[in-house]
């Protein structure tokens, strides 16, 4: 029995390679998610909506310029659940529309029943992912899991 259960993710925050590039394309890009900007200086950019928020902060001067290796230790990807699986394809459209990297276009995946998703990425190659997953998911019962799929290193 768990000591807890905790109420989803309070914020993740990022640092960019080149904040000034990164901060205008996540000025387009989080307030489409529906979030709203609660922070805006010359080192951070944050927003908050769906019970998150997602900030970008500016790097040390020594690492400015630097891009984002996915299986350097630290984070490998962020991923925001969308409500409906319509909400995927028109993220796309929109990715499309602003030019970002696509690294899949809407398409199902093994992770969870019904689980579909796109793959992006930010202007520091950071990955970013938004799915679908109908109903609760993989919380839906306490046995439903991955499995070894989770090992693979395309995403």
């Amino acid at each position: 029995m768990p000591a807890m259960e905790v109420n989803g993710v309070a914020h993740t925050f990022i640092t960019a390679g080149d904040f000034e590039r990164s901060v205008a394309f996540y000025r387009r890009l989080l307030p489409f998610l529906g979030m709203r900007e609660v922070a805006d200086s010359p080192d951070t950019y944050y927003c908050v909506g769906g019970r998150t928020g997602f900030g970008i902060r500016r790097p040390e001067p020594e690492h400015a310029g630097q891009r984002f290796v996915q299986f350097r230790v630290g984070l490998h990807h962020h991923c925001w659940r969308a409500r409906e699986r319509a909400d995927v394809d028109a993220l796309h459209a929109f990715l499309l529309e602003i030019g970002a990297k696509i690294v899949h276009p809407p398409q199902d995946e093994p992770w969870a029943p019904d689980y579909y998703a796109v793959l992006f990425e930010d202007p520091d190659g950071i990955r970013l992912e938004l799915n679908h997953v109908p109903g609760r998911g993989l919380f839906d019962t306490p046995t439903q899991r991955v499995g070894a799929s989770l090992d693979a290193r395309t995403g």
